[in-house]
């Protein structure tokens, strides 16, 4: 009999989860499951990146979420009764498209409206975007697990009606296939909960970890995110059986019920969520009598050109400008180089220095009719096609150069100008490098700071020469010593080298700024956003909140299709004074500094 992992933690349940999402697929294919469901906590970080490796490792993808669930109104900030915890766990799996749109929702709204110690959502949530999604009870966290460890019996099955009457036909009662403390108590009484309202049961392994050899190791990452000493003997501690284990494995827990290893394959079977990659472009609000997007950019481009040019075009000038300007329009893009030119005017006309433009885009007399750049590409012969190939379809790219000091002036344009809602920062996460790895294994083994800082500056971290710990090992004799000659070292660098590269923690991208055509969580199901309070700060976010949209990117686009503007910072003095609209082409010159 084969198995599928539904409830399982990548890296991005952050400090948590210590599985690479690269080596969760490669472990399905060695064990021969055919699906895999990522379940992180309360977030859908993983869900691009899995989808398309698991596509092409041809293992079917399950997009999922451990939920985090607030026990009344999810506004109320502020626990039920003393020692409650503020939220139950719940998995939620997108079945569908539908189901996808409904995680994306949820997920969104437990960020912006739900967020207490964790982003929660409640029964009202739940209820209204209850559609194409498939739902099991969790951990011991859960809420009927909760209710029945506290023997709440009632309670417990009211609240199992309550999901399967919202959930009908998709709600599952959760076993788990590990040894926690109380564990085993609670299989049996979810298996006599199961009889006793008539709803199907599952098995889960709630794996947070790859393999049973790698439980020391995320014990080390779990510390981490603590902030705990690992010899602190009242910390919290994870089974050593919360791992990524074999169909046969999970069945040998549960000989007397094989059916709960079935019916995670026949949901495996239910769910199917296949992305599209198309392109949104938010549109221009046009002014009074002009017609579309196409004959306003056609407008400004000619009108910019004869402001560049002379009133006069030459021959060279109008056959490259009709030229660009039929590739642009025939494409799509007005209106990306309209909503271009509209925030880069609207820092010119504010005092806000821009840069000169950089990069393929210097390549555009349009953008250059535009103001966009102040670089002719008349003048230095440079080519459109590097820039948007009629041949090669791709969304543009323009990176825009503003002051450090005024950039977040320009971003709150950009956000009254399309709505708050519309517009997102780009996440970044931050990842635990050779050096930060180091610091961070030897403070929870009990390392002095001096001790970890001394490790950590033999560590070769230039931009042009760095090494993984693991390579240091080799190549750095002083490393390679102490890791043959010490066992605390050695303990140390083997841990380190087992976390590097896994996700920390999250944060806003410096200067990525996302347009969406409509709010991120009602667009379409290739979004997702969260809300993160105080950290972009009002001189450089334009506010207190920031909206964060997460997902990879790649060119001028973000890899769901949104258009993605690049609002980099530059310190006032790196930054070439604006020539005036009608000089044309000032030579390229080094900023002071």
């Amino acid at each position: 009999m084969s198995f599928v992992h539904l409830h399982c933690h990548s890296e991005y349940s952050l400090l948590d989860g210590a599985n690479r999402i690269k080596d969760l697929i490669e472990r399905a294919q060695q064990l021969e499951q055919p699906a895999l469901a990522i379940t992180d906590h309360g977030n859908l970080h993983a869900a691009w990146e899995f989808q398309e490796k698991a596509r092409k490792a041809k293992v079917k993808p399950i997009i999922g979420m451990e939920a985090y669930v607030a026990p009344g109104d999810r506004r109320l900030k502020a626990r039920g009764t003393p020692g409650q915890k503020p939220y139950y766990h719940l998995v939620l799996l997108a079945r569908d498209i539908q189901g996808y749109r409904n995680l994306v929702k949820l997920s969104s709204l437990a960020y912006t409206e739900g967020f207490y110690t964790r982003p929660r959502m409640d029964r009202e949530l739940l209820a209204r975007y209850s559609e194409g999604l498939i739902v099991s009870s969790a951990c011991m966290a859960g809420e009927v697990a909760t209710h029945l460890l506290r023997n709440d019996d009632a309670a417990a099955r009211e609240a199992a009606a309550w999901y399967a009457e919202t959930f009908k036909d998709r709600y599952y009662l959760e076993v788990q296939a590990h040894d926690s403390e109380g564990q085993a108590q609670l299989n049996e009484r979810i298996f006599a909960l199961s009889k006793e309202v008539g709803l199907p049961v599952i098995a889960t392994n709630d794996a947070h970890f790859l393999t049973a050899d790698d439980h020391d190791a995320h014990d080390v990452l779990l510390c981490i995110g603590l902030g705990k000493d690992r010899e602190d003997t009242a910390r919290m501690r994870y089974d050593g059986g919360l791992y990524f284990k074999s169909a046969p494995e999970m069945a040998a827990r549960f000989p007397d019920n094989p059916e709960v290893l079935e019916q995670t394959l026949a949901i495996a079977d239910q769910c199917d969520v296949v992305f599209s990659k198309t392109y949104h472009v938010p549109s221009f609000p046009l002014p009074a009598g002009v017609e579309s997007e196409n004959a306003l950019l056609v407008q400004l481009a000619t009108d910019g050109a004869r402001a560049r040019y002379g009133a006069s075009l030459s021959r060279e000038v109008q056959e490259r400008l009709d030229y660009e300007l039929g590739v642009i329009t025939k494409t799509g893009y007005a209106g990306y180089f309209l909503i271009t030119y509209d925030f880069i005017k609207a820092a010119r006309d504010r005092g806000i220095p821009v840069g000169p433009g950089r990069g393929s885009a210097a390549g555009s007399l349009v953008a250059y009719a535009l103001r966009i750049t102040d670089v002719c590409p008349l003048r230095y012969d440079l080519l459109f096609e590097r820039f948007l190939n009629p041949e090669r379809v791709s969304m543009p790219d323009i990176d825009v150069d503003f002051c450090f000091e005024r950039r977040g002036e320009v971003i709150e344009y950009v956000r009254e100008k399309y709505g708050k809602d519309a517009v997102g920062q780009i996440v970044t996460f931050g990842t635990m490098k050779s050096r930060a790895a180091v610091k961070d294994v030897g403070r929870v083994l009990g390392f002095t700071p001096a001790e970890t800082d001394a490790l950590a500056k033999l560590i070769p971290n230039q931009p042009n020469f760095s090494l993984t710990v693991g390579e240091a090992v080799e190549k750095v004799p002083e490393v390679r010593k102490l890791y043959e000659t010490d066992d605390r070292y050695t303990t140390l660098l083997n841990y380190a080298i087992a976390l590097e590269g896994l996700s920390r923690h999250t944060g806003v991208h410096a200067a990525g700024v996302v347009i969406a055509p409509g709010p991120p969580g009602r667009l379409r199901a290739d979004l997702h956003a969260e809300l993160e309070r105080g950290r972009c700060g009002e001189r450089r976010g334009g506010g207190g909140d920031a909206v964060r949209h997460e997902r990879p990117r790649e060119g001028g686009h973000v890899e769901d299709g949104l258009s993605r503007a690049d609002h980099a910072d530059r310190h006032p003095r790196h930054v070439a004074v604006d020539q005036g609209p009608g000089q044309a082409g000032p030579r390229p010159r080094r900023a002071a500094g």
